[in-house]
């Protein structure tokens, strides 16, 4: 006779699309899909889209879900389970956990997309033995998390550790956020493909433009200066947290070496009083926001059988 195995439901929302999954209790990937978001439908229909695919999740045969983890962009009250803001989504105030709660039944988590990715870093990725952890995703956007004995600290407000959003390069490129300069607006991964189409007059991916370096002085200098904004992002970072290791995730990680070793350097570099930290690449790759969002389900799990 077969037995249903536990599981966690793991939503991992990103701005055209999210990664979907089941969750063993001890943190394996069991099962996962992705779904689109609907963006270009408006803030509604990414909700609906979230919630109808914890319903399903819910419904496959061969598990049984026992709590459910979203994470999400933007701004989030964790506490409430509220959806705060999200510029990329569109949405303001969606009482996201009671919405998936109401329609699955299941103790439901609500958490940064970010911090999940890094709790999840922290106790089973590359910062697993970290006790001070700075994590930052590099992709369409960019942001950080502050982990500190395995847990993430997400501020008074819900928007703590938003190193994309500090301003490097005053005067420079126009944000999302509405500031010029800021750290995303030059070195996300988005920025760095834009960068590249105005300097060359033609289209690369992030891929494209790395496998490009030793060949194209334009790829060259549009990845220098990428290189070279991180790390006076990661600098602040280092200065107001102190982390004893620094673990780069996102997309942008995906270039391995070629972006590691000379951020460093240029970290190295830039560094007076500072004591640097341990630089290394995500183990997690694109599971970590996933895994991140089941321990938070998880959390929450016992949080309401106590």
């Amino acid at each position: 006779m077969t037995t249903d195995l536990d599981a966690v439901i793991a939503l991992d929302v990103g701005g055209t699309s999210f990664k979907c999954a089941l969750v063993s209790l001890d943190g394996r990937i069991l099962l996962s899909l992705r779904r689109e978001t609907h963006r270009e439908r408006g803030p509604e229909a990414i909700v609906s889209a979230i919630v109808d695919t914890a319903a399903e999740l819910a419904e496959i045969d061969g598990y049984t879900a026992r709590a459910v983890g979203v994470a999400v962009p933007g701004v989030i009250d964790a506490a409430d389970g509220i959806a705060v803001y999200a510029a990329n989504l569109g949405w303001r105030d969606v009482p996201l956990r009671r919405l998936v709660t109401e329609r699955t039944g299941l103790p439901t988590a609500l958490g940064h997309d970010v911090r999940a990715g890094g709790l999840a870093e922290a106790r089973l990725g590359g910062g697993r033995d970290s006790d001070q952890l700075l994590f930052v995703a590099i992709g369409t956007g960019i942001a950080g998390a502050h982990i500190v004995g395995g847990q993430a600290l997400p501020g008074a407000h819900g928007s703590a550790c938003e190193l994309g959003h500090v301003v490097v390069r005053p005067g420079g490129p126009l944000c999302g956020c509405g500031q010029r300069g800021c750290v995303e607006a030059i070195a996300s991964a988005v920025s760095v493909e834009r960068r590249y189409r105005e300097a060359a007059g033609e289209s690369a991916s992030a891929a494209e433009i790395v496998a490009r370096l030793e060949t194209d002085p334009m790829a060259r200098a549009v990845w220098d200066e990428t290189v070279d904004v991180l790390a006076d992002g990661l600098l602040i970072g280092v200065s107001m947290m102190d982390p004893d290791t620094c673990v780069i995730g996102g997309g942008l990680a995906e270039a391995g070496d070629a972006l590691l070793e000379p951020l460093g350097k240029a970290l190295e570099a830039k560094a007076t009083f500072h004591t640097l930290p341990r630089l290394v690449r995500a183990e997690l790759g694109d599971t970590a926001g996933c895994i991140g969002a089941s321990l938070l389900g998880l959390e929450r799990l016992k949080e309401t059988s106590s």
